[in-house]
């Protein structure tokens, strides 16, 4: 009878129960009977109210919905809020860190809370350093454990002595009851864990420094489980010394019940003090409850994780959530819209899809790697930072390799006419570009120099192509294709040259592409191995394979299927939801594309030396020279977004080098922030393609 109402009532609705489980699990006493009397409510409001909506767990959603802010970059955003926290002050200055700096200056005794103030930990949560710690005992549900058994020790201590305030070797010695673990043991693996994650926060390690400088009196006061001399070694490491320390389970006293202020009164209460803080009740109200002035620094996760996806595995998730928190959201600093798109939006994308090809590297015995320009620029930087000592100890040979659709398309024209045509004819027609821009994009200038075939059909070179006369241009450029190849082959000879050089000592290369269907890399892969017969195996890694929401979305799945393409984040037979989520008639493709963007010019090609080229790279061991387009898209914004991305990577490897499976991040999960840019009907997105140059695309 109690499993049917238990089931009734919690189990029928994934809303209601996980509501109530939130509020029910590990409460004693007067707050169990509280949460029973909420599932009651929860159940009224539900099933007699109509209101539905409390029956749906948020957490369960396919794609999360977020409101971004289109008009500001988020640091800018979080520095107004800050400054609107300490207009109580009376203290306005140009920046945030002014304004604390000018306000701390005042007093004689500056103290300030710990962790989540001066120490961060790279993870959304301070338990989810738990997860890492589950590895070294190999027990599943370890942080549940860990949670539960400070919550008892805390409620046994505060039963047996009136306060809360706990040993971390308390808690170890409830989970060595539990689990059977040695208490001393567990306890030092977690100081230990400690110890290496926790870094200082930018923001409050320049007060610091300042402050010092002005030879003020700088203490800590912290509520913790961890001892005075772990809490002292982690603030040395990361810079910090401190006249005093005050810990909770040291003194059997707390912030969060005002003693522990009590307690640095006694010994400063003769001077000025100033405490800082995240937690409004215990840093900023029992601080001024106490006599002592106070300043709240908001918690930069509450903060940010109003912006961020939690539709992710629960580590990766919480690592990216952290790292993205202590970096836009320290106050330090304000960073352009396209600076914190490559570092939210990118950063976790590039970590993982190296990792990704660096795995697909070392399990297929490939021997060189080609970054396929211009995706290529800021994927080679961030591969190179991230496997530099793999990469000479396995002597794998990088390069930068110039390529492109054009590039490619040209190539293969006498392989594959049909791809030719579609490129460069079928997906311009009806978009007012003329026949002779379209000509001139294919280098076939001479052709209308030998024939009156345009004339005698009535096609201007001027006219825009459309669907009207595509037909014919095709049949006319058809009916002199041999003159076509002949005008590309010193471009296939010089291409063989530049690639011959490449590939001279490799057997197994692979090529790295942003997408979509691949065709750089199997266009590359048929030349080099059919067509120049290199004697080298090109396979193909792309981050995304063609969606649903394409065209074409089969074109590839032969070379997916056979593994001669892989892809990251999706395919058809990879993370199907997001093969029908993206969509690229919103332009999903430029939003990755724009990630990924270079400030080099696109490539056109390869050239012999006497060729024509104003803009291009003579290549004297080659005696070839590289073409590029005239035209540089947006330079000065992606050199943001490549500084963004590369500067999540080193901040990422800085914290997890020590824990290479934190690097083995799922396609699914690296979409995941890029899935909150797109929602609201892409506004942010669309926003920021406003500040964007495109020119008009020739293949």
């Amino acid at each position: 009878m109690k499993l049917w109402i238990y089931n009734q009532l919690v189990n029928r609705q994934p809303g209601i129960s996980r509501r109530y489980h939130l509020i029910h699990d590990n409460t004693t006493g007067l707050k169990k009977y509280a949460s029973w009397l909420y599932l009651l409510w929860l159940n009224f409001a539900y099933y007699i109210l109509g209101m539905h909506f409390l029956g749906k767990s948020y957490d369960n959603s396919i794609y999360e919905e977020k409101k971004l802010n289109i008009h500001k970059s988020e640091s800018l955003s979080n520095s107004i809020y800050v400054k609107s926290l300490l207009e109580k002050s009376g203290v306005k200055y140009d920046r945030v860190f002014t304004d604390y700096r000018e306000i701390l200056l005042k007093y004689d005794v500056i103290s300030f809370d710990v962790f989540d103030t001066l120490i961060f930990r790279p993870f959304d949560k301070p338990a989810d350093i738990f997860d890492i710690l589950a590895l070294d005992f190999g027990i599943m549900d370890f942080k549940n454990i860990r949670k539960a058994a400070e919550y008892k020790a805390r409620t046994v201590c505060k039963e047996k002595n009136g306060h809360m305030e706990v040993s971390l070797l308390d808690i170890w010695k409830l989970i060595e009851k539990e689990t059977g673990i040695n208490a001393s043991l567990g306890a030092k693996k977690e100081e230990e864990l400690e110890y290496q994650f926790c870094y200082g926060n930018p923001f409050m390690k320049k007060l610091y420094n300042d402050l010092k400088k002005e030879k003020k009196t700088i203490i800590a006061v912290t509520d913790m489980y961890l001892s005075r001399k772990v809490i002292e070694s982690i603030l040395q490491k990361n810079g910090f010394y401190f006249d005093n320390i005050f810990v909770s389970n040291e003194y059997k006293k707390s912030k969060a019940s005002i003693d522990l202020f009590y307690e640095v009164k006694k010994i400063y209460g003769k001077k000025s003090i100033i405490h800082i803080g995240d937690s409004e009740k215990s840093d900023l109200i029992n601080a001024k409850d106490a006599g002592i002035f106070s300043l709240l620094y908001p918690k930069t996760n509450t903060v940010s994780n109003k912006y961020r996806p939690f539709d992710m595995s629960c580590i990766t998730g919480s690592a990216y959530r952290g790292i993205v928190a202590g970096h836009i959201y320290n106050a330090l600093k304000i960073y352009s819209p396209f600076y914190e798109y490559g570092f939210i939006y990118g950063g976790l994308f590039v970590t993982g899809y190296c990792n990704f090809i660096h795995e697909n590297i070392k399990n297929n015995s490939i021997d060189t790697l080609l970054f396929l320009s211009r995706d290529g620029d800021v994927l080679k930087k961030a591969y190179e930072y991230l496997y530099t000592d793999e990469i000479k100890k396995n002597d794998i040979k990088i390069y930068y390799t110039y390529w492109s659709r054009k590039a490619a398309v040209k190539l293969m024209a006498m392989h594959d006419k049909n791809d030719y045509f579609k490129r460069f004819l079928y997906h311009k027609s009806n978009q007012k570009i003329t026949i002779k821009e379209i000509l001139n994009s294919m280098e076939i200038k001479p052709l209308y120099d030998l024939t009156d075939d345009f004339r005698n059909s009535e096609i201007y070179l001027d006219s825009y192509l459309t669907d009207k006369n595509i037909n014919r241009v095709k049949e006319i450029l058809e009916a002199h294709f041999d003159k076509i190849i002949e005008i590309y082959e010193p471009q296939n000879r010089a291409a063989k040259t530049y690639f011959k050089a490449l590939l001279k000592d490799s057997k197994k290369a692979c090529a790295v592409d942003i997408g979509w269907s691949g065709s750089g890399a199997l266009s590359l892969s048929y030349l080099v191995e059919k067509v120049w017969n290199l004697n080298c195996q090109v396979t193909g890694i792309v981050a995304a394979g063609n969606s649903i929401n394409n065209s074409e979305p089969d074109i590839s799945e032969p070379f997916f299927q056979s593994k001669k393409l892989v892809s990251y984040m999706f395919s058809q037979g990879e993370n199907r939801d997001l093969f029908k989520k993206h969509d690229p008639s919103k332009d999903y493709n430029v939003y990755w594309e724009l990630l990924l963007s270079s400030p080099t010019p696109s490539f056109d090609g390869f050239y012999p030396y006497k060729y024509d080229k104003e803009k291009k790279i003579y290549l004297e061991n080659l005696d070839i020279i590289l073409g590029f387009s005239n035209l540089t898209e947006n330079p000065k914004i992606s050199e943001k977004i490549q500084k963004g991305i590369l500067d999540f990577v080193r901040i990422y490897k800085r914290h997890f080098e020590n824990h290479p499976f934190m690097f083995d991040i799922k396609g699914r999960d690296a979409y995941a922030p890029m899935m909150i840019a797109c929602s609201n009907n892409e506004k942010y997105l669309k926003n920021l393609l406003t500040k964007v140059i495109f020119y008009k695309n020739i293949t």
